[in-house]
C-alpha cells in the first residue's frame, strides 16, 4: 500500500511540475547586443520564475525517454508472456473441445 501511495505521489509532483512549466512561457531570447541598448525591467519581482528553453527542451527529451523506457519494458514484458496467453488459450480451447465432446457421447449413449 506504501509503495503505491509513493508512486501515486512521485506521479503527482511529475505532472503538477509539468503542468507549472507549460503555463508559463518560455523566456524569450535575448542578444547580447540587443540587451545594451534594452534597459533592465524594473518590476522583475512581479514576474513569476521562469524557465529557460533549453531547461524546457531538456525536460520534454526526458519526458520523451522515460516514455520510451517504459514502452519498451512494457514491449519485452508482453513478449516474454505471449507464448503463456497463447497456451492458456489453447488449453482452455482444448477443455471446451473435450467437454463438448462428452456431452455429445453423454447424449448418444444416455448416461447423464
Amino acid at each position: 500500500m506504501r509503495e503505491q501511495d509513493r508512486h501515486t505521489r512521485v506521479l503527482y509532483e511529475l505532472c503538477s511540475m509539468i503542468i507549472h512549466i507549460l503555463r508559463s512561457p518560455p523566456l524569450p531570447i535575448c542578444f547580447p547586443s540587443l540587451s545594451l541598448l534594452s534597459s533592465p525591467p524594473s518590476s522583475s519581482s512581479s514576474l513569476p520564475p521562469q524557465i529557460s528553453p533549453a531547461a524546457f527542451g531538456s525536460l520534454f527529451i526526458g519526458i520523451s525517454i522515460a516514455l520510451m523506457l517504459f514502452g519498451s519494458v512494457t514491449f519485452v514484458i508482453g513478449l516474454i508472456l505471449m507464448p503463456l496467453v497463447i497456451t492458456l488459450v489453447l488449453l482452455f480451447y482444448f477443455v471446451g473441445i473435450v467437454s463438448n465432446l462428452s456431452e455429445i457421447g453423454s447424449t448418444f449413449s444416455g448416461l447423464p
